[in-house]
Order: C-alpha cells, then structure tokens, then sequence
C-alpha cells in the first residue's frame, strides 16, 4: 500500500491497512515524533472491534487490549527502551512470539527483536492535515 490521505480519512485508511496486512502478527510502525503513529494505531484498533480505551503506552511501555474479532492486541511503544537487553527484560520479546497481534511503535530501538514476517507501516508527514502511508515487508 502507498496512499496519501488526510486525517478526517484515517479510519478508511485504517481498515484498508488492516485488510492489507491482517494475517501478519507482528506490526512495526515507523514514523517521526508526533506524525500520529499512536492516533493511527487508535483507528486501526477500533475498526478490528476494540471496545475499550486505546491510549499510548509511551510510559508502559506495553498496553493490552482485546478485539472481539481478533483476541488479545498488544500495543508497545519503545520509545523509552534504551537497547534490545532492556526490551527483553520488560517482556517484550515474549510477547512478540506470543501469537498475539501486536503493534509496535519505534521498531528501531530494539529492530533485533522483531520476528522476520514483521508487516511495517511507515507514516510520512506531508502538511499539517496529510500523511502518506507505505506498507513494506521484509525480502524473502
């Protein structure tokens, strides 16, 4: 997927991203500070049926949630990890071969840990109100 949209479609573009990349567990998301990594994980959370608050786990560092369609979500946030030894120590490595979906915000602070069918999501900031958003999966 490669598509430019403004945010009032964020939810259309959520679930074509979903339909996209649905059979993949492990999702990284890579995005500067503030490009909406979180509100864009929010819209894709709610359209595969989570009914409960989605916040960021920025402090958490690991926030769980559950789909009705889809079982258990972990949401993480690395942002604060310092290197993959403390990502291991706060359960995530774990998590991430649990079988879970989970979605994962600055991949790159520990990029080791993510298993090789990583679905990756890259938000770009055009303007205030426009992101383009790219899929990519590793190579074979």
């Amino acid at each position: 997927m490669d598509a430019i949209f403004e945010l009032s479609q964020i939810k259309s573009v959520a679930m074509a991203t979903w339909k996209e990349g649905q059979h993949f567990r492990v999702w990284a998301f890579h995005a500067s500070m503030g490009s909406g990594k979180t509100t864009f994980i929010h819209a894709l959370c709610e359209s595969i049926g989570v009914k409960e608050a989605i916040s960021s786990p920025t402090f958490a560092i690991i926030n769980e949630y559950q789909s009705e369609n889809n079982g258990p979500i972990h949401h993480m946030d690395w942002y604060r990890i310092k290197n993959e030894l403390e990502a291991i120590d706060a359960g995530v490595e774990e998590i991430l071969l649990s079988g879970d979906i989970c979605f994962v915000e600055w991949p790159e602070k520990a990029p080791a840990l993510l298993p090789a069918n990583t679905f990756h999501v890259a938000i770009e900031v055009l303007n205030e109100q426009t992101r383009r958003i790219y899929t990519f999966t590793p190579e074979a």
